[in-house]
């Protein structure tokens, strides 16, 4: 019953709420008024006529002044703190005025008591505080604890950080339909063992007890200013409590001082992975882009796409987008316009690499001065199974579209390479660093064209990797799977590789190879088990027979290798930006590139795969497709 009413009362129009409130508040004050002099005289009072209307009349002194201090914009159901304050206010402007009118009113009619006792004012400012402050705090737990527009049962979940985002994220859980906010985590010792709203504060060390006792389902981490590393330690530590970890996001991505369920986010496993991020070089970043003329190769790519998206907000003069793929192009396209803030021209271009004479027409119609190439096939057992096609369009495009550029006097050419390329065991990285080799040997005999490399290893949910895969699959159920137990990758986030990448290419000379540092390696097995635990879920296994996900071991695949590396050589140096390392390594000269490069071509075109990977080994003596 209480709820239906409830319910009916939170439907009604905002206009009619705050007439229903002057209402309530009119009675108040009377009735307030009423007990103060009743108080005062030790009996229980009725006004005579000569101050009737000094009692009786008091709600015109005092809701205009509760008007004026905003009472009735409060929204009753998520009153706060400083909505009782100003409350606090008006009750004793009120008072005040009230007791001024009655003493320049000179009434009597009190026996024994000449005029209004002053002491009545005093009595009457007190209670007019606690009534009208306490009915509004009444009502405020009433619908908290009655109001729940859903039917469903509403998760326990505890946040950690008792700071001034976790409480004004414990305010907001009790307009959540799916969350009931149980319980504080803090690492000040001050706080732990006190009450916060309600709720009692417990040391990290109590995180499993708490799990247990309150049937925890998710942490919530409303610490938006601590630093990465700080954050990465107590996923850690939560996470393998097998409990589901939300964030608020960075201070600076949060609005000052409002805190909303929605700006909680689902723990990403990039979170897991990096490094403190290294603010870039706005010099750097603006150097090949601002006001120039820029086109990407692969724009509908994974890496190619994010490049357009940083190129866009970077103010060139003209975004050239060249993508062979139709559904790819038109997306990134779609999306670009969506965020195009500049009207910067977009021009949208269906078009393959391997067709030079194409690429010159598109590079002098358009005057293009700064290419990213993101262009490439690189899914190695794709690659692996279509060697031919995978040479051309990685080796082979690369050098028409460098000879396109050169030809066109194209100021900057920046190749996007890969950690497959060091000592390649694939047919894919074998290729990709045919293409370093060729940006490195004409170099020497490009003039007016400034021709760049940069080498990074894997990028998470980029197409290629593991991190979409691994989500599908523990969606459905499982089971994950994984090559093998001990492979390693580098990994990155990929608009921090597209800025590392726009950065490295300002600083290019002619011939350079760019390496980023992706950090340390990371085990693949170790980031399946994370995001099985970040899910919730728990490992499967003969330990753990009632599990949810399975991890299986396929084998490596054809071309793939348990470790990679990021330098051919051992000489690197730094740069302006600490992630970003200058490699020195061997190159073949122009001149007996090109007659592999000829020789390795006619082997596509006619499909001899004996002949590719045999003129592979003589570009790529460090290529190794038998090495596991």
């Amino acid at each position: 019953m209480i709820k239906v009413i409830i319910h009916k009362l939170t439907s009604l129009q905002r206009i009619t709420k705050q007439m229903i409130m002057v209402f309530v508040d009119s009675i108040l004050i009377v009735a307030v008024l009423l007990s103060s002099l009743s108080i005062r005289l030790g009996y229980i009072y009725w006004p005579k006529e000569e101050i009737f209307w000094i009692i009786f009349g008091a709600p015109i002194v005092a809701i205009p002044i509760f008007i004026s201090f905003r009472l009735y914009h409060s929204v009753v159901r998520y009153i706060g703190s400083r909505a009782l304050w100003s409350m606090a206010q008006a009750a004793t402007m009120y008072s005040v005025a009230w007791g001024l009118l009655s003493y320049m009113a000179e009434i009597g009619g009190i026996p024994g008591v000449s005029g209004i006792p002053r002491s009545v004012i005093i009595i009457n400012w007190m209670l007019s505080i606690i009534v009208i402050g306490g009915v509004r705090i009444f009502a405020n737990r009433l619908f908290d604890n009655e109001y729940s527009p859903t039917n469903g049962k509403r998760i326990n979940v505890v946040i950690y950080g008792a700071g001034s985002a976790g409480r004004q994220l414990s305010d907001a859980l009790k307009l959540s339909e799916d969350y009931n906010h149980v319980a504080y985590v803090d690492d000040d010792i001050s706080t732990q063992g006190s009450y916060i709203n309600d709720k009692p504060v417990f040391s990290n060390n109590s995180i499993s007890e708490i799990i247990g006792k309150y049937d925890i389902s998710e942490f919530f981490i409303a610490l938006p200013s601590i630093s990465r590393k700080s954050r990465n330690q107590i996923i850690e530590k939560i996470s393998e409590l097998s409990v589901r970890v939300k964030s608020l996001p960075s201070v600076s991505d949060l609005a000052k001082g409002k805190i909303k369920i929605d700006d909680l986010l689902d723990i990403k496993i990039e979170n897991l992975l990096g490094r403190e991020s290294v603010l870039p070089s706005k010099k750097l970043l603006g150097i090949k882009i601002k006001n120039k003329v820029v086109l990407v190769t692969g724009a509908g790519g994974s890496i190619g796409s994010e490049i357009c998206r940083q190129v866009l907000s970077l103010k060139p003069k003209k975004l050239i987008l060249l993508e062979n793929s139709e559904s790819s192009l038109y997306q990134i396209e779609q999306e670009l316009i969506a965020i195009n803030k500049f009207d910067i021209e977009i021009h949208p271009i269906i078009a393959s690499v391997r067709d030079k004479k194409k690429l010159q027409s598109i590079f002098n119609f358009h005057k293009v001065q700064t290419i990213y190439h993101a262009a490439a096939y690189k899914h190695v057992p794709l690659v692996e199974s279509n060697k031919a096609q995978g040479v051309l369009n990685n080796s082979m495009g690369t050098m028409l579209a460098v000879e396109a550029a050169i030809s066109e006097k194209v100021e900057t050419f920046v190749l996007i390479s890969t950690d497959k390329a060091v000592r390649p065991t694939s047919t894919m990285g074998a290729s990709k660093r045919v293409a370093e080799l060729v940006l490195q040997a004409l170099s020497k005999h490009s003039h007016n064209t400034c021709l760049t490399m940069v080498r990074f290893g894997n990028v998470l949910d980029s197409s290629g990797s593991v991190i979409p895969l691994f989500k599908k699959q523990i969606k459905k159920g499982g089971p994950i799977t994984i090559t093998d137990v001990r492979m390693e990758r580098f990994f990155m986030t990929i608009p921090e590789a597209v800025e590392l990448v726009i950065q490295a290419g300002a600083m290019g000379k002619g011939g350079d190879v760019f390496v980023l540092d992706m950090g340390s390696p990371v085990k693949i097995y170790d980031l399946a088990i994370k995001m099985i635990k970040l899910s919730g879920l728990q490992l499967l296994d003969v330990n753990n027979p009632n599990g949810d996900i399975e991890i299986i071991y396929t084998g490596l695949r054809p071309g793939e290798k348990l470790y990679e590396e990021l330098l051919v050589g051992d000489t690197s140096s730094n740069t302006e930006n600490k992630l970003i390392m200058r490699a020195t390594e061997d190159m073949i000269e122009w001149i007996n590139l090109k007659p592999l490069l000829d020789e390795l071509n006619e082997a596509c075109i006619d499909n001899n795969i004996q002949k590719i990977q045999e003129t592979l080994l003589k570009i790529v003596p460090s290529f190794n497709p038998e090495k596991t």
